[in-house]
């Protein structure tokens, strides 16, 4: 039985802290418009917690959404993403132990296969069990905190003043004097995670933010630009110290050291990196982004695991704490692609394609945009969708390897506001006749209909996306493209990216018929709709490339490799060989980089034989699907979009 709206005194004594309980009545947080907003203001009432602070906490968890009841990764409910691991544990290894795809990607070398499932965690850590403890304080029960939005709002007031109470402060009407409660609310056990998300909570109290939250309802939190909060009440928490003193991130974000090996384990073989000299060897171009498919602990166990695939950063969900496994000078095993490897840095991020609610935290996603750009300035890397890749848009490097290639982090990464975070806002860059469009439907409102999140062939929950269907014909009673380096027919399945574009990416536009608008995609027309009272793109203009004249078709590839005179006698020479795609005559495709042909030679675990082969050959990197591509410069030419 729940706790009446004002306990008596005599149930109050027996909880773990002395506050009142919200009340049993039904919520009507979800049942208008600005319900969820008084929720907010009668938590912070009864808890006696400023409501600007429980209003930025749970801006950093959820952004005020609900998910209708559904966890995030780590089993995080609600707009206060209260966690209960139990309901989150993983129940598949993580993603580069699933399918066919060798993350390492090299030909020159057997392809790595790793099976190994997710270890079971030996202990729950107290950041993925607010939930029990919201619960033993407010007297409401699990299943309301998970479901009830109000309650939830309550137990995470619950939380921050116990927390505030623990820490010998005063139950403050005053948002500055919270610091220390606001730090200690993800449960972090170290000073510099719980410092970084204290922080973002403060700079959203400066700022203010107000947005319609995935229910329909309206919230707001006023700015306080003059906010300074006591961040000495940090010191007084009793959290440990991380150790990161060798890491590469930015001052503003919470990042450790947990190097993954490289060791060798017999066989002559080795892993689970490759050591590089980059940029000096050679140029960094682009930042891959991927979700886990698992929990963070266990993700932690599989890169420190020789035997197992590598990347450079991991990205915790509940309050976007980094860990750094591989230097950035260093070739991590993690795109499918050795090319791609050999120049990106890569980013896993705590997280489930599949599972449209098992929602990546606001918290995270700015750990993660604040990571890119600093990154991003330190090697030059431009922030556009041909540099900041999803692990769904790296190339099949050879055509035996597309059906394999990895589909994350999914239609469900909200790319839109991730480049709002970026600092890069996709906006229009044209008018009408600029020749491009850049992908950009709105996130909330756009709900193409995916298969396959639960069970194979059955409809996935109704959720926003940031991907947009193709069709052969300007209306959904065509066909949808077709793929033919997949050979199979296109599905609306979750991981069937065939006919589909994403949010950030451009394409050259082929025409237009009422509100369809058709581009040029793997060697077709294909179309979407685009009416101009809901747009899902925005006019664009750029550098594109299509064949030379008298060229009818130029082959594509999958990887910018050298020609075979540019090896050395001691490097054996390794194939260019084309994808089962062509670029035709007529047709063109928006222009990511020029770059030369490279191949980076390392199979041994001795680095002396390493060798960074460069040709003559350029290529372009280019959109070509919804993955990039790359055709040679001297098939192609280069010109203006809207010419």
């Amino acid at each position: 039985m729940e706790a009446p709206l004002r306990g008596s005194v005599t149930a109050l004594a027996a909880a773990t802290l002395l506050f009142p309980l919200l009340g049993a009545a039904p919520s009507d947080a979800g049942s208008s418009a600005n319900g969820l907003q008084s929720a907010f203001a009668s938590a912070a009432a009864e808890y006696h917690v400023p409501q600007s602070v429980l209003l930025g906490v749970s801006y950093l968890q959820s952004r005020w959404d609900v998910h209708a009841g559904a966890p995030s990764v780590t089993g995080g409910y609600g707009p206060m993403h209260l966690t209960d691991a139990r309901t989150a544990l993983a129940e598949a290894p993580p993603h580069h132990s699933e399918g066919s795809e060798d993350a390492r990607g090299d030909s020159a070398r057997a392809p790595l296969l790793p099976k190994t499932k997710l270890p079971e965690p030996a202990t729950i850590p107290a950041r993925l069990r607010t939930l029990p403890k919201a619960a033993e304080l407010t007297g409401l029960s699990a299943e309301r905190l998970r479901r009830d939005p109000a309650a939830n709002v309550a137990g995470g007031a619950a939380l921050l003043a116990a927390a505030q109470k623990e820490l010998g402060e005063p139950l403050s009407s005053d948002p500055a004097d919270w610091y220390g409660a606001v730090a200690r609310f993800t449960g972090a056990d170290d000073t510099a995670a719980a410092a970084a998300y204290a922080n973002d909570v403060y700079d959203v109290l400066r700022t203010g933010q107000k947005r319609h939250t995935d229910a329909g309802q309206l919230v707001a939190l006023a700015a306080h630009p003059g906010l300074s909060p006591d961040a000495g009440q940090l010191r007084r928490a009793g959290l440990r110290k991380p150790g990161a003193a060798e890491t590469e991130c930015p001052p503003t974000v919470s990042c450790e050291w947990i190097p993954a090996p490289y060791e060798e384990f017999g066989d002559s073989d080795y892993g689970n990196h490759d050591l590089g000299g980059r940029p000096a060897s050679q140029k960094i171009e682009n930042i891959v982004i991927h979700d886990t498919e698992g929990a963070w602990e266990g993700v932690l166990e599989m890169v420190q695991d020789p035997t197992y695939v590598s990347w450079q950063y991991s990205l915790r969900s509940t309050d976007g704490h980094i860990a750094q496994h591989v230097k950035a000078k260093d070739v991590a095993w993690h795109a499918g692609n050795w090319y791609v490897n050999s120049k990106s840095i890569g980013l896993e991020h705590e997280g489930f394609l599949a599972k449209p609610d098992a929602w990546y935290t606001e918290a995270m996603y700015r750990s993660s945009a604040r990571l890119v750009t600093y990154l991003a300035k330190k090697y030059g890397i431009p922030l556009d969708r041909q540099h900041i890749l999803g692990h769904d848009t790296v190339p099949g490097p050879t055509s035996s390897t597309i059906g394999g290639m990895h589909t994350d982090p999914g239609p469900y990464w909200d790319w839109r506001h991730y480049f709002e975070l970026l600092g890069r806002p996709l906006v229009p860059t044209a008018g009408p006749n600029g020749g491009l469009v850049t992908i950009r439907p709105d996130y909330a409102t756009n709900r193409p209909r995916y298969t396959g999140c639960v069970t194979a062939g059955q409809p996935c929950a109704d959720h926003g996306s940031s991907a947009v269907r193709l069709y052969s014909g300007p209306g959904e009673s065509y066909p949808l493209i077709k793929d033919v380096g997949l050979g199979s027919a296109p599905t609306t399945g979750v991981n069937d990216l065939s006919s589909r574009v994403s949010t950030g990416q451009q394409y050259a536009v082929a025409g237009r018929d009422g509100d369809w608008t058709a581009i040029w995609y793997l060697g077709q027309k294909a179309w979407f709709k685009n009416p101009a009272t809901n747009p899902t793109a925005v006019h664009a203009a750029g550098r594109v490339v299509t064949p030379k004249d008298g060229v009818q078709t130029v082959p594509v590839y999958g990887r910018a490799y050298p020609e075979a005179s540019a090896y050395p006698s001691d490097v054996p020479a390794q194939a260019v060989s084309p994808l089962p795609y062509t670029l035709p005559a007529g047709q063109r495709y928006v222009v990511g980089a020029k770059v030369p042909g490279e191949y980076y030679y390392a199979v041994s675990f001795d680095t002396a034989s390493h060798r960074v082969v460069t040709g003559k050959d350029m290529y372009y990197e280019i959109q070509f699907g919804h993955r990039v591509a790359y055709v040679r410069a001297a098939d192609v030419r280069e010109l203006p979009s809207g010419s």
